[in-house]
C-alpha cells in the first residue's frame, strides 16, 4: 500500500539523500564537525557527569511485546578458575546475550526501510541474515560525541510525566527551549524528555512501554530544518503509538532513519540529567554517546553521559 500524501510531503521535505555525496553512509553524523566539538568541549564548567543509561539485566525493559528483543542473559562461563595450576592468578569470564535494542540504544540508520529502501536510497535487501546490514552498519558510526541540549518538554509543560496520549509536537519542542533558555544548532544530539522513564523507574515495566508519549510525525522537520545529527528520548516506542496518520506505523522512524540519516535513540534515563540541568540553570552539555560497533548491526546498546 503506497504512503499516505502527507507522509509523502514530509518525507520530501527531509530527505538528504545526495547531500554528502551517493557513497555517505553516515547521514547527519556528517553535522558533528570539528568545530562543533570544540564548542561542545565548552560547555564542560562544573564537571558534573550524568549518566543516562538504564542497568542492563534479566528484569530490563522489554516485555516481550517485539518479539526476539530479549533483555539481556547473563552467564558465568568461568569463577575464579586457575588456568595455569593451583595457587595461579585466578579469572572469572561472563557471556551475555541480548537484543541490541534491548535497553538504552541508538538505533541505525538500516533499523527500519520502507518501499525497498534504507538511507542515500540504498536496497533494503542490501541486509542479509548471514551479514546483516552491508551499507551504514552500527560500526559506520565512529564518533558520536557533540553538544547534547535537553528538551525538557516536561518540566516545560509543568507536569512530571506526559499524559500517554500526548503527540509532541514542533510547538512543545520549541517551547522547551525557551524554558531552558537554549537554542538547538546544527550539529547537536538533542535528547527529548518526557518523564515517560519515572514509571520503568518505579518498577511498571508494562506502564512504561504502552501507554505511552511520544514524538510527533511533524517534529523531523524541526530536527532537519535545525541540522540536529541525532535524537534521543526516554520511551520505549520513540513515537507517538497508535500513530497520527491512520496504519502508518513507525513514520517517525521512517523519517529519521530512512529520510534524514539520523540515528535515534531509545530507553534513555533523563531523570536525574533533568534534575541537574534545572539545578545548574542550563541544558547543553558535552555528550558522549559511543555505540558499540558491531559490524553489520541496527542498533546497539550505548551507555551515554552528560558532562556540564
Amino acid at each position: 500500500m503506497a504512503p499516505p500524501s502527507e507522509f509523502v510531503d514530509l518525507a520530501a521535505s527531509v530527505n538528504n539523500w545526495g547531500r554528502w555525496g551517493s557513497e555517505d553512509e553516515i547521514g547527519t553524523l556528517n553535522l558533528v564537525t570539528d568545530d562543533v566539538v570544540r564548542a561542545a568541549a565548552a560547555c564542560v564548567r562544573s564537571g558534573r557527569r550524568v549518566p543516562l543509561a538504564v542497568p542492563l539485566s534479566h528484569k530490563g525493559i522489554q516485555t516481550g511485546m517485539i518479539k526476539g528483543r530479549v533483555n539481556p542473559l547473563h552467564s558465568m562461563v568461568a569463577v575464579n578458575r586457575e588456568l595455569f595450576g593451583p595457587g595461579t592468578v585466578a579469572v572469572s569470564d561472563d557471556v551475555v546475550t541480548l537484543g541490541l535494542q534491548a535497553g538504552t540504544h541508538w538505533d541505525a540508520w538500516t533499523h527500519v526501510s520502507y518501499e525497498g529502501r534504507i538511507y542515500n536510497g540504498r536496497p533494503a535487501d542490501s541486509i542479509t541474515a548471514h551479514d546483516g546490514a552491508a551499507f551504514s552498519g552500527m560500526e559506520k558510526a565512529l564518533h558520536v560525541v557533540s553538544r547534547g541540549v535537553l528538551l525538557d518538554v516536561a518540566a516545560a509543560r509543568g507536569v512530571d510525566r506526559l499524559a500517554g496520549d500526548h503527540a509532541v509536537t514542533p510547538d512543545d519542542l520549541a517551547a522547551a527551549e525557551e524554558f531552558g533558555r537554549v537554542r538547538v544548532r546544527a550539529g547537536d544530539v538533542v535528547l527529548v524528555r518526557t518523564g515517560q522513564m519515572r514509571l520503568f523507574l518505579a518498577g511498571d515495566r508494562t506502564g512504561y512501554a504502552m501507554p505511552s508519549p511520544g514524538l510527533s510525525v511533524r517534529c523531523p522537520r524541526w530536527f532537519h530544518a535545525r541540522d540536529v545529527a541525532a535524537v534521543a528520548n526516554d520511551t520505549l516506542t520513540f513515537e507517538i503509538m497508535p500513530p497520527e496518520i491512520e496504519n502508518l506505523w513507525l513514520a517517525v522512524h521512517a523519517l529519521h532513519l530512512v529520510e534524514m540519516g539520523m540515528l535515534q535513540g531509545q530507553n534513555w534515563n533523563l531523570e536525574e540529567l533533568s534534575a541537574t540541568c534545572a539545578e545548574e540553570g542550563r541544558y547543553e552539555f558535552f555528550l558522549s554517546a559511543m555505540p558499540e560497533p558491531f559490524v553489520g548491526a541496527t542498533g546497539t546498546p550505548v551507555a551515554p553521559v552528560a558532562i556540564l
